[in-house]
Order: C-alpha cells, then sequence, then structure tokens
C-alpha cells in the first residue's frame, strides 16, 4: 500500500505540476581563483522557483564551475550558496538533482539497476526507487533499455538517462549542465517539456546551454555571465523588448546584405539563413530602409521584431 500511494503522489506532482513546493535558489559572490585564473568573480544571481532559468556564457565563462560550488565539487574563496536564505550544506544537496555536462553514470550497471541505487543513495526506499524508476523511464522514452547497460546506449539515450538520476528522488532544485548538447530534435522536445513540467511543479530549475533558440524556448529568465562575472539578467520578454529597433528582412538570391552599407543609423546584428536582422537608432527611416532593400532585389520578408537571445547574448558578452 505504501508503495502504490507514493507512485500516486509521485505522479501527481511530477507529471501533472499540483506540487506547492516553493523556495530560492541564491549565489551570492562566489569567487574562485584557479591559480592566476580567476573562474568565478562575484558572482550572484537567484533562482526562484516555477521557472525554467537559463544560465549562459561562451566557452570558460565560468558556468560549470559554478553549478559545481551549488553542490561542493569545487571550493569557493569566497561566496555562498542558499536554498531557502539557509546555507547550502549535505542536508539541502539530498533534495537537489543535479546533471554534470560530463558522464556521471557507471556505465557498465544497468539502466535500471542503476537508477534504483542512486535513488536510495537519496533516502529512497526499495520499492519507491523502483517505482520511481519505472516512471521516468517511461516518461523519457527509454523504458525499453530498462535492462541494458549504460554503456551500449547512444548518445541522446544515455543523456536521458543521465536527466532520469538527476530526477528519480523528487528533488526540489534541479541543475543541469547541457541537459540538450546531442540530442536529436525529438530529444530536446522530451527533455524540455520534463524541464517546464517540473518548473510548474513547483521546482527550480537552472541549466546551461548553447543553443540559445532552445533556451528562448523554454525559459522564462536568463543569466548570463562572462569571466565568471554575470553581465545580464531578466525575463526573456525584458531582454527581447529592450533598446533599439529591429528589422529582419530577407531579399530573395542575398545571402550577404552589402545593401545596408550606405543607410544612416542602420547596424548589422546578424545575418542567418538568407534573413538579415538590423538595428535601428532614432534617426533610422523605415521607408528609407525598404526602398533600398528594393533596390538590392525582390523582398520577400519586411518585419519589425523583437531582439533574439543571440543578439541579447552577443551584446552581453562583447562589452
Amino acid at each position: 500500500m505504501q508503495s502504490i500511494t507514493w507512485t500516486c503522489l509521485y505522479e501527481n506532482s511530477i507529471l501533472q505540476g499540483t506540487s506547492s513546493l516553493s523556495g530560492i535558489l541564491e549565489l551570492d559572490g562566489l569567487t574562485r581563483r584557479f591559480d592566476a585564473v580567476k573562474a568565478l568573480d562575484s558572482l550572484s544571481f537567484s533562482v526562484p522557483s516555477g521557472q525554467v532559468v537559463g544560465f549562459l556564457g561562451p566557452n570558460g565563462a565560468g558556468k560549470t564551475t559554478a553549478m559545481r560550488a551549488i553542490f561542493g565539487l569545487t571550493d569557493l574563496d569566497s561566496g555562498s550558496v542558499r536554498w531557502n536564505s539557509a546555507l547550502v550544506g549535505p542536508a539541502e544537496r539530498r533534495r537537489f538533482g543535479y546533471m554534470p555536462e560530463e558522464r556521471g553514470l557507471y556505465p557498465n550497471m544497468l539502466v535500471a539497476e542503476e537508477l534504483e541505487y542512486l535513488g536510495r543513495l537519496h533516502g529512497m526506499g526499495t520499492a519507491g526507487a523502483a517505482a520511481a524508476t519505472k516512471l521516468w523511464l517511461e516518461r523519457l522514452d527509454v523504458a525499453d533499455r530498462a535492462s541494458s547497460k549504460v554503456e551500449t546506449l547512444s548518445h541522446g539515450n544515455q543523456q536521458r538517462v543521465q536527466l532520469a538520476a538527476a530526477l528519480v528522488h523528487d528533488p526540489e532544485v534541479l541543475v543541469l549542465d547541457e541537459p540538450l548538447a546531442g540530442l536529436d530534435p525529438t530529444g530536446i522536445d522530451v527533455i524540455g517539456q520534463v524541464l517546464v513540467e517540473q518548473a510548474r511543479a513547483g521546482r527550480c530549475v537552472l541549466f546551461s546551454s548553447h543553443q540559445l533558440d532552445q533556451v528562448e524556448d523554454l525559459c522564462e529568465s536568463v543569466a548570463i555571465i562572462d569571466h565568471g562575472r554575470l553581465v545580464v539578467s531578466g525575463t526573456v520578454d525584458e531582454l527581447a523588448t529592450k533598446g533599439a529597433r529591429r528589422l529582419a528582412i530577407r531579399i530573395e538570391g542575398d545571402r550577404q546584405g552589402e545593401w545596408t552599407q550606405a543607410i544612416p543609423g542602420v547596424t548589422v546584428s546578424e545575418i542567418q539563413g538568407g534573413e538579415i536582422r538590423l538595428v535601428l537608432d532614432d534617426s533610422a527611416k523605415s521607408d528609407a530602409i525598404l526602398d533600398a532593400a528594393r533596390s538590392a532585389g525582390r523582398v520577400t520578408k519586411f518585419v519589425f521584431e523583437r531582439r533574439r537571445l543571440s543578439e541579447v547574448f552577443r551584446e552581453a558578452v562583447s562589452r
């Protein structure tokens, strides 16, 4: 009876988003040096429950070091990590879930056996760990590999199992380092939906990724760091609507946008797939831009748009 009750509660809170969990994860002044390199430089930001927060930055910005610091896997020179205003220690970390970028699974263990073992390490009973393992393998579409060794799985399926390992003990906080890396579109959809479900259930969800289109679709807020320091943070909507006007133009056969160079008050921010995105200052006239575009060829798109997260990112790390 206990196992059945636990399983029903688990399914209701995770898959239907009815949990009343709440809290806030705070990184306060994290500083970490590795010899002459300052990996974290007074880094501070917070992750509220109920949101998917994207943790962004160029390679070497300090994202992985910060995530490892949350779990006490790297020593800090100064600063603290808090959960609901209390310093994070071993007891709090038992309620956290972590998915490292590098493989954190035992390659020779069977998938289901490994997940049940990890669940028991977090204090779950045998029946509860087995029930949670079955649920997450089904939810992540790898139930048919329950009796396979981890090392025999494809990269995408290993990613799914590693996410299941982070979720099996029903954590209050999820910290995921590049969970979407190397996945096909179906895998991205499955894992992305799970992250959103976790946030709706009241959990804190922090994940890093270089796939900014997916981050923009999944996240409510982002924190962007560079050289170990926070350079931009805010909701995706706020960041997308800040600043100068953005104009997206597509001209049949044109992939360089050289025609924009003679237009005053215009800066090319991005050229991707034949679409040119312009940043306009107050002096730029849209009629003049349209005339110049028509002179360059057949205009198939001419639309004012929000800033893309990729533009926000480039501006933030180029300062």
